[in-house]
């Protein structure tokens, strides 16, 4: 099946139009012309176009992964617990999801989800993925899957043969796996981004071992690169798409599923792509993942509404992309470069994305900063920003609402409400609906993330994009800690420490900040969801 471009309600000016066919832009981008992003990008653009390559170098995995596979179950290991973040789990979580095949993914440090991951070790191949191969997330969630098997009764060799690696050449990672004897270790193409990384081992590995079709991803992928060539494909337009409506005013996608589509979870994906490659030098368009095509937030004046999979775009200002999920992959990577030229910016640097990581490694150094609640309101403990709360009545028995409404009251205008969850997402997953009962208040867009999942996405965004942001920042009590082994914190302090980090980053750039601390997580999800009414 080919991929299919749509749009309504949505003006491409000419000369847009024409500057892009005059300068070659989809011919010059098909072959890897790292020029196209301005001399200061080309350094890196150089070095980061690897992924053009990927339906055809690729390909060789499918059989070593479709046989790496039969002989796990041959020793009666089927069940997959992936450990990653970014760029190395969201794809294979939407090509788990899309193939209806199982798999664990623990792209988090909440202790409570750590813990559940780690059951049916007899039955258990962990994949352990990493671009850099220091990410602390990962590898401290490495760590404590090592001392489960060893808990097991495990020997060293008998543990090292419950791992898959992935990584690239050369990382820390990569000396581990030597080290431990990992079963397997995959090395990445290093000229490909950890968010372009979809079609390569990164995404691959870890969906094949757990039954994907990877093989069908690379041929759909391939059928389209054969036509990215052409001045008209799919892809280009998508680009072209997302680089008018940014011009226009419309520098938020709204992204969801096509109704009835195969493809699950799509914008997931396609939020860290678009918000890590625009997000930056003030500029950028926001992805707002919605939970269908008529949430809240699907319309705005300054929305674009993205559908993914098997349906036209809805009326108003919107595009529709049809297509397979390997071509998807594809056409939206290379739309977001696209989209990068029209905006001006490198679309393949994050040059914020460090910054909330050494703020956790200060607070992990130095001990958690002492933070006295504004107010306690039930289970939930309320801190704001400076002059956020300024003559808001916490005392009263609306004082949760009230302390909501003063933060959506702080949205500026063309801004949005960014809602920072650093929870379980299984056992607190009830926390996600306040992103459209926030929405339903406001006419801003609201983002829901995953805390510290989001700051391997929509983190470079909050700081390097334009500082039109308020932030909802949602932490909880830990009923029971995991040690991270042979390290002197647990998971919990490690979750506190990437949330309080986060908080400094954004407190240094003066950004609303609501943080409410739930001393009870079910309780204080319950009474937040009231307070949204």
């Amino acid at each position: 099946m080919t991929l299919e471009f749509s749009s309504t309600g949505l003006e491409v000016p000419e000369p847009l139009r024409s500057q892009l066919a005059q300068d070659d832009v989809a011919t010059r981008l098909a072959r890897k012309d790292a020029t196209l992003w301005g001399p200061e990008a080309e350094s890196e653009a150089a070095i980061r176009l690897g992924w053009l390559d990927l339906p055809a170098s690729s390909r060789s995995l499918v059989s070593q992964l479709a046989d790496l596979r039969a002989e796990l179950e041959r020793e009666g290991i089927d069940r997959v617990v992936l450990c990653g973040m970014g760029g190395s789990s969201l794809a294979p979580e939407v090509i788990c999801r899309t193939a209806g095949v199982p798999l664990v993914v623990l792209d988090t440090t909440d202790p409570g989800q750590v813990a559940a991951a780690m059951t049916d070790l007899r039955r258990t191949v962990v994949v352990v993925s990493s671009k850099s191969g220091g990410t602390v997330e990962t590898e401290s969630q490495r760590r404590a899957f090592v001392a489960a098997f060893a808990a097991e009764g495990m020997d060293e060799g008998q543990i090292g043969a419950r791992f898959v690696v992935v990584t690239d050449p050369g990382s820390p990672l990569s000396e581990t796996a030597a080290a431990m004897g990992a079963r397997a270790v995959f090395l990445a193409d290093p000229t490909v981004g950890g968010r372009y990384s979809a079609l390569s081992a990164f995404g691959l590995v870890p969906s094949a071992l757990a039954g994907a079709d990877v093989g069908a991803l690379i041929d759909d992928a391939e059928q389209l690169a054969e036509g990215l060539t052409r001045p008209d494909n799919a892809a280009m337009e998508l680009g072209i798409a997302l680089g008018a409506a940014f011009e226009a005013g419309r520098d938020k996608i709204a992204l969801a599923d096509a109704p009835g589509t195969a493809i699950q979870g799509f914008g997931d994906w396609a939020e860290q792509l678009i918000a890590e490659s625009t997000g930056k030098q003030g500029r950028g368009i926001l992805p707002v993942v919605l939970e269908s095509a008529d949430a809240p937030g699907a319309t705005a004046p300054d929305v674009l509404l993205g559908i993914v999979g098997d349906a036209a775009p809805q009326p108003g200002p919107s595009v529709g992309v049809t297509g397979p999920l390997g071509a998807q992959f594809l056409a939206w990577e290379y739309a977001t470069a696209v989209a990068g030229r029209v905006l001006g910016i490198n679309p393949f640097d994050q040059p914020n994305v460090t910054e909330s990581k050494e703020n956790t490694k200060a607070i992990l150094a130095a001990g958690l900063p002492a933070e006295e609640p504004t107010a306690t309101v039930g289970a939930v403990q309320i801190h704001g920003s400076a002059g956020l709360l300024d003559g808001v009545d916490l005392s009263s028995a609306d004082g949760l609402r009230l302390a909501l409404d003063a933060l959506l009251g702080a949205v500026p205008p063309h801004g949005y409400l960014a809602v920072m969850a650093y929870l379980d997402r299984l056992q607190d997953a009830s926390v996600a609906d306040v992103r459209a009962a926030l929405a339903r208040r406001t006419d801003r867009s609201v983002t829901f993330g995953w805390g510290p999942r989001f700051l391997h996405s929509t983190g470079q965004y909050h700081k390097g994009g334009p500082q039109v942001g308020a932030f909802l920042q949602l932490t909880g009590a830990v009923a029971e800690d995991l040690p991270v082994p042979d390290q002197p914190y647990t998971f919990g302090t490690l979750q506190a420490a990437q949330a309080a980090g986060d908080r400094k980053a954004l407190a240094d750039r003066e950004r609303p900040l609501l943080h409410l601390h739930l001393t009870d997580r079910a309780a204080g999800i319950g009474q937040l969801l009231a307070a949204l009414g």
